[in-house]
């Protein structure tokens, strides 16, 4: 259970097969199928249960049988009991498949011996470690959690819990950021807030730049006065991309950290500073790429159609629209706000707006379940 949100390391082989032989899909008789009529008793020459070892089935008889029980050498069929009538150690069937393998679980049926049954970079969920359990591995190698410091911009800012003075706001983004490391099976590291200006933010990042193998960043990437965070990342490093033709989160930035004390650069994700455009620029375009550096192999967006129960004009940027399904169709937050974070709570995930594209009422469009994006 521990390898739960883990990324897998390298590709794992199975070196048995499951079911490792024939066994029974149903409580029933095991039979040779061409020595059975339904006008003919058979005596019963012996009982397997599940577990224990059976004995060659003697011809022109039938051996009571138990789901998950291993197939006698001999017989090739395996009649339910629901088609039979015990008579002492006599059973009479009333009748019988149509040809032999009927409820027959084949050795290797679900996974033969050599064959690669998960490979590097798959998310692990409780189904992939049911599927190792059931080939015998109780270890598996997997990535280290990668290491991501959450660092928010702002004199406003105040953690919650202390009574606010004028002119201060709640920090909402540590805690969503910091929950959604934790839903991705990263490990978070809680840098702090820092306040507005130039040197202290240069200082703030280049600790947590240290400390981190991502930094992440909210507020103080826009083009106000009080707006550090891309100064201080060229002042340590550089910046590779700013600004995206996205709303909410128009100035993500994205750039590197360089340290004295660590070898090789700081990915560094800057996200804006209102909440709605945190919520959508950390599942959009931050979570990919963390998931990509965590060793994932698949970090594309699930996607699915459905009609849209609104109409929309083109657009200049692609929108992601908070969104729930009502009746079949989206049904669009009323404020699309980027500080609107009440529409994240609303919404059942984001619906599409392409650049350029008008959306009539029941035209399908691109709508992704927040629930696929919370988790790796």
């Amino acid at each position: 259970r521990d390898t739960y949100r883990k990324i897998l390391a390298e590709d794992i082989v199975s070196k048995v097969r499951v079911p490792p032989a024939d066994n029974s899909a149903m409580d029933g008789y095991a039979v040779q199928l061409s020595d059975t009529q339904t006008d003919k008793p058979l005596s019963v020459s012996q009982r397997i249960p599940a577990g224990t070892p059976p004995s060659p089935l003697i011809a022109g008889t039938a051996a009571r049988i138990f789901t998950g029980a291993q197939i006698p050498q001999g017989a090739d069929t395996v009649i339910m009991q629901e088609n039979a009538e015990a008579d002492g150690d006599h059973v009479r069937f009333t009748s019988l498949p149509n040809s032999p393998g009927a409820n027959i679980r084949q050795a290797g049926e679900d996974i033969q011996n050599g064959a690669t049954i998960l490979e590097k970079g798959t998310a692990l969920r409780p189904q992939e470690a049911g599927l190792l359990a059931s080939i015998g591995i109780d270890q598996v190698p997997v990535f280290k959690p990668l290491r991501v410091a959450v660092l928010s911009t702002g004199s406003e800012l105040v953690a919650p819990g202390t009574p606010l003075q004028p002119g201060q706001i709640y920090n909402s983004n540590r805690p969503m950021l910091l929950s959604f490391l934790d839903s991705l099976g990263l490990e978070a590291i809680d840098a702090g807030i820092c306040a507005d200006s130039f040197e202290g933010t240069k200082d703030a990042l280049n600790n947590a730049a240290e400390s981190a193998d991502v930094v992440i960043t909210s507020g103080g990437v826009s083009v106000g006065e009080e707006d550090h965070v891309k100064a201080a990342v060229e002042a340590l490093g550089e910046i590779n991309l700013w600004k995206v033709a996205i709303k909410p989160g128009k100035p993500f930035a994205f750039g590197k950290i360089h340290t004295q004390n660590k070898k090789g650069a700081t990915p560094l994700l800057g996200l804006p500073g209102n909440p709605a455009s945190v919520f959508t620029t950390f599942l959009i375009l931050a979570r990919p790429f963390l998931l990509k550096c965590q060793g994932k192999s698949n970090t594309q967006t699930s996607t699915v159609q459905v009609p849209a129960g609104f109409s929309r004009k083109s657009v200049s940027r692609q929108e992601y629209l908070r969104v729930r399904i009502v009746d079949g169709k989206l049904e669009t937050f009323p404020n699309q706000g980027s500080g609107v974070l009440t529409s994240a709570c609303w919404g059942e995930g984001f619906a599409v707006h392409r650049i350029g594209e008008e959306i009539a009422v029941d035209q399908p469009i691109d709508f992704i379940p927040f629930a696929s994006l919370l988790h790796p």
